[in-house]
């Protein structure tokens, strides 16, 4: 029956990260002792004060469809959370709020693309932000960056990759597979490029915003002069409140792109989960103080985990400034045989670390970048010590 599937679905390809997820659960099914190091997902619980919004929300019987683009007081919320933390004055046309960042991320690109159009991906990038795009008939193109420069792309580089065809700029800042940062002048230098040519719009994912080690305040590219209106920018509430689960994200855009956000998820999902929306207005509303206690921990480990790997000839790291990931160059190994297995690229390498460490991580060919493999440090130091350790051991 495979024959009768649509050419849409033959040729998109599985998520990576739910991928390697799949398998480790089939290991531990199995009995084996796997250390996940692969999902981007918080170790934390959610914080009390937000399950409380939610169990008061079910004892006030929230039960009915929501909005299609949201509740308007989590609206406000997201309004409140914009001007607070990022200076962006929205109005409540602008903000759609929706199943997740990730189908955010699919309406923008179900409203802004046309068979043909380009869309710009700084690599390494997400790993579904390639198939959405195509999903969308849009034509992803990669712009490699390299470790030496933190995965930034540069003015220069995007100068180089826009073509007539170009419609849209994606990246994510903190960066996931990365950790990487962009700064506002950053930001202003890639600003200037786009701002030569009026048909180009970014997509700012700034979910993991507030998992910054910099100690600076976070930049957005829509508060870059000029940039408002050519900018939409992507959150949700996954990442910095360990809400990965309760599938709420939104966007700020202008208003015709919003409208047409609304128009299309009126007819794929409506409105998102009326509980989760309940609670995430308590999580917006609150001070981004209230969860420093994750990222202070976050940055713990993540010197953890660099002060491991840097005792482990072969890898090359950086220090990522933001997000709860490292991303390592693992080319030196390439060509060489552990344990009567070749290791050729990266996949080979992060299926070496599953079989044979039984640490699960991410093969950077999924990000766009086949010389790295990422390594999620939302867990504990004791996991983080332990994988890191087998890692050593398999590789000696």
């Amino acid at each position: 029956m495979s024959t009768q599937l649509s050419e849409r679905i033959v040729n998109m390809a599985t998520s990576a990260t739910l991928a390697m997820a799949a398998k480790t659960r089939e290991l531990r099914a199995e009995g084996k002792d796997i250390i996940g190091l692969s999902l981007g997902e918080p170790d934390f619980n959610t914080p009390d004060f937000i399950k409380d919004a939610a169990i008061q929300a079910i004892n006030d019987n929230y039960n009915s469809y929501t909005p299609v683009d949201g509740y308007v007081a989590l609206k406000e919320a997201v309004i409140t959370k914009f001007k607070r933390d990022n200076n962006l004055t929205y109005t409540l046309p602008q903000i759609v709020v929706s199943t997740g960042a990730k189908q955010s991320l699919a309406n923008i690109a179900m409203v802004l693309l046309d068979d043909g159009d380009e869309v710009i991906l700084p690599c390494p990038y997400w790993v579904s932000y390639g198939d959405i795009v195509k999903l969308a008939e849009g034509t992803p193109v990669e712009v490699k960056t390299s470790i030496d420069n933190d995965f930034k792309m540069t003015a220069a580089q995007l100068e180089a990759a826009i073509t007539p065809q170009t419609k849209m700029i994606w990246f994510s800042s903190p960066c996931n597979p990365s950790g990487s940062l962009y700064s506002k002048k950053e930001l202003e230098a890639l600003a200037e490029v786009v701002l030569k040519y009026p048909n180009i719009y970014v997509v700012s994912d700034e979910i993991y915003e507030h998992i910054n080690y910099t100690g600076k305040a976070h930049a957005s590219m829509a508060a870059i002069p000029g940039m408002f209106d050519r900018t939409i920018t992507v959150n949700g509430v996954s990442k910095a409140f360990a809400m990965t689960g309760w599938r709420i994200g939104y966007i700020g855009a202008p208003d015709w792109i919003a409208r047409a956000c609304n128009k299309m998820q009126g007819q794929i999902t409506s409105g998102a989960n009326c509980i989760a929306q309940r609670a995430v207005i308590t999580a917006l509303n609150a001070e981004p103080s209230s969860v420093k206690y994750m990222i202070d921990e976050f940055k713990i480990r993540r010197d953890l985990v660099l002060d491991l790997l840097n005792g482990i000839e072969g890898f090359k790291t950086n220090i990522p400034e933001g997000a709860f990931y490292v991303f390592p160059n693992v080319s030196a190994f390439f060509g060489k045989t552990f344990r009567g297995k070749t290791i050729n690229n990266a996949t080979d390498f992060s299926l070496y670390l599953l079989e044979e460490a039984l640490v699960a991580t991410v093969t950077g060919d999924a990000f766009g970048n086949p010389d790295c493999i990422r390594i999620s440090y939302a867990a504990s130091q004791e996991q983080i010590i332990e994988a890191i350790k087998r890692i050593k051991e398999v590789l000696a």
